[in-house]
């Protein structure tokens, strides 16, 4: 649906956006990341068509953005960091206007209450925007980006200025939309991303620094293994049963979590599965393991890692 290929973008001698390449599939939701300045907004706005681009391409559902504005643009519902609502309107006479401003046939009433309703606004359709709250302005913005019915959504940051009940509202109308629709979504809050997207795309000074889906990006980049244990029993002879157990290269005590059980973190030699070996050890002995889980890079930690590798490294990553 989605069709970017070796992308650059220059202001003069300065290149912002340098050889991007990536696609989104019609059903997909990509999370775009990356930190200010990296060139996350340009990218979207040369997608949505507001700004040109020095050399590459960009298609939409097979057409040219810069060869076929309109068509593209009709296909397309942008929601920027900050909605460009009119202030002085009610919510309804805002979206009456985008309505005719993207010279919709859909019937009126019918699609417009839909719209209201699906990001929860029917209710203050007739207040002034200006006396809504920012989380309110933000589901206005949303609104006006679903008009029209397109078949791609760009969303920047949609989530900001709402409260946490609000935020998995319009998370799960995300998902809901996501099925039938393609989506780009670019937020700074990566457990959103982690919770929402199918796949991912990083970037960081122009350029795509890691491509994958949140769990592969997870693996990928989680350089040791750790195991954290919960285990009922006495705590020197639980020591002494982890530090049997072949795999096992250091245990590091984390303390009382629930009565008559002690937490451990076990750091686990390359290449080894110790699951199996350490409840065969500790269950001949009586103790119960009341927990067990991997620790795995979270796609915070993978974010920090690969934008600060790529700060450190001499040119950049090519």
């Amino acid at each position: 649906m989605i069709e970017i290929s070796h992308l650059y973008k220059n202001y003069g001698k300065r290149t912002v956006l340098s050889d991007i390449s990536f696609t989104v599939n019609k059903g997909e939701i990509l999370g775009f990341l990356g930190p200010n300045g990296a060139g996350k907004t340009t990218t979207m706005s040369i997608i949505t068509g507001y700004l040109s681009y020095t050399e590459g391409s960009v298609k939409i559902a097979g057409l040219e953005v810069l060869d076929n504005p309109l068509e593209v643009k009709k296909k397309i519902g942008y929601l920027p960091e900050i909605p460009p609502v009119y202030l002085d309107m009610t919510v309804l006479e805002y979206l009456k206007f985008v309505y005719e401003l993207k010279k919709v046939t859909l019937d009126f009433e019918a699609h417009l209450t839909d719209v209201m309703n699906k990001v929860g606004i029917f209710d203050v359709r007739g207040r002034l925007i200006k006396h809504l709250s920012k989380g309110y302005r933000q589901r206005v913005g949303f609104a006006s980006a679903l008009i029209g019915n397109p078949e791609i959504l760009i969303l920047d940051e949609p989530t900001v200025g709402l409260d946490p009940k609000q935020i998995i509202e319009i998370r799960n109308l995300i998902k809901e939309l996501g099925k039938s629709k393609t989506v780009i979504i670019s937020s700074h809050i990566l457990q959103e991303i982690s919770a929402i997207c199918d796949r991912v795309v990083i970037i960081n000074k122009g350029k795509i620094v890691a491509e994958d889906s949140p769990e592969n990006l997870s693996q990928l980049h989680t350089t040791k293994q750790q195991l954290t244990v919960r285990i009922a029993g006495e705590r020197q002879a639980i020591k002494n049963v982890l530090e049997s157990v072949q795999g096992v290269r250091k245990i590091k005590e984390v303390g009382i979590k629930e009565n008559d059980s002690y937490d451990f973190i076990i750091d686990v030699e390359g290449g080894f599965d110790v699951r199996k070996p350490l409840f065969n050890a500790l269950s001949s002995k009586n103790m119960p393991i009341l927990m067990l889980t991997s620790t795995k890079m979270s796609l915070e930690d993978v974010f920090i890692e690969l934008t600060k590798s790529v700060e450190n490294s001499k040119g950049g990553k090519k």
